[in-house]
């Protein structure tokens, strides 16, 4: 048995010989098969890449292969149901994102999941730096000539976001509510798809996080306006903020997390907790990180349930005063 192998199955049998661990059995012979990592966006956008670079580690450390489930769709609440319902068994757990935990809750009139009741938090993971980007072909260069051309335009601009009530459409909505600009909302299953369709020049804008576009910025195919976190991002230092640019205060950022169908034993909740801490350690996927745009932000799971319910009440305002609705 290898030494991370050995590792984690000492910190689950501690844990399960506590008093309120009754599943304690249970906790113990897991995992003896693979687990299941639900991603609910499609392959090839940052989500996704994110997953598929940590999921590995964390199945070395674990002692099995963590295969990366994508089930895109419906702002992420395809993927967030398919997990909220899975066996609370330890072999499924949900790399969910604000919209999932936090924003869902207030857009969607009908949704098939409560993230506060049905899935239970293990950690957030990081936090991605929004970019506003275009197509080579707009003129605009700036966030001021963007504005600009936008309001002499006003509902004639459509942008492409991964889905309704994602990080990156609900930062635009913000965006426009500062501004005062209006445009369209095309919604795709997930980054990759939109960021192809600004490539092919059949979307001209895009709302989208630094680390799916990337290698785009650094070819030139794309040019980002404005990045949108309260700081510049250390992958593009040289690209002002929304809030250099004229709306002090603005901060928006897509982030993420980890969790487990509700009833899930602690003792895995919190060896996969201890997995993804001891992979956020490692100096070659921290530098990849920083490389792309990403921030680690590993946390207990009461530090991850209380700032989803907090960015809950703050993307609920922003939703109501956009009068967003989703069916």
């Amino acid at each position: 048995m290898n030494t991370n192998r050995r590792h984690a199955l000492a910190a689950i049998a501690s844990l399960a010989a506590t008093p309120w661990a009754a599943t304690g059995a249970l906790a113990q012979a897991w995992p003896n098969k693979p687990i299941r990592l639900i991603v609910p966006y499609a392959a090839g956008g940052g989500t996704d890449a994110f997953a598929r670079t940590v999921a590995p580690r964390m199945g070395d450390i674990l002692g099995q292969q963590i295969i990366v489930d994508n089930r895109p769709g419906a702002g992420s609440a395809i993927g967030a149901t398919a997990a909220a319902t899975s066996p609370a068994d330890g072999y499924t757990f949900l790399l969910g994102d604000s919209a999932t935990y936090s924003v869902n809750r207030s857009l969607y009139p009908k949704l098939t999941y409560d993230s506060f009741k049905d899935l239970a938090p293990v950690s957030l993971t990081a936090r991605f730096g929004l970019v506003l980007a275009v197509h080579p072909s707009v003129p605009a260069k700036n966030l001021a000539e963007f504005v600009a051309l936008a309001k002499a335009k006003p509902g004639q601009l459509s942008y492409g976001t991964p889905g309704n009530g994602t990080p990156h459409h609900l930062a635009m909505e913000l965006l426009m509510q500062r501004t005062g600009i209006s445009m369209v909302q095309i919604p795709y299953k997930g980054a990759g798809p939109a960021v192809q369709d600004l490539l092919g020049g059949q979307l001209q804008v895009l709302m989208t996080d630094l680390p799916t576009a990337a290698q785009h910025l650094k070819a030139g195919t794309v040019r980002a306006i404005a990045s949108l976190g309260e700081k510049r991002l250390a992958a593009t230092p040289d690209l002002a903020t929304v809030a250099e640019s004229g709306y002090p205060g603005f901060d928006a950022w897509a982030w993420q997390g980890f969790s487990v169908p509700t009833g899930t034993p602690p003792a895995v909740i919190a060896a996969l907790n201890a997995a993804y801490l001891k992979v956020t350690s490692e100096p070659a996927i921290r530098q990849k990180m920083t490389e792309f745009g990403t921030e680690l932000t590993p946390s207990t799971p009461s530090a991850m349930d209380a700032y989803m319910r907090a960015e809950a009440v703050k993307w609920a305002k922003t939703i109501q005063d956009g009068k967003i609705k989703v069916e």
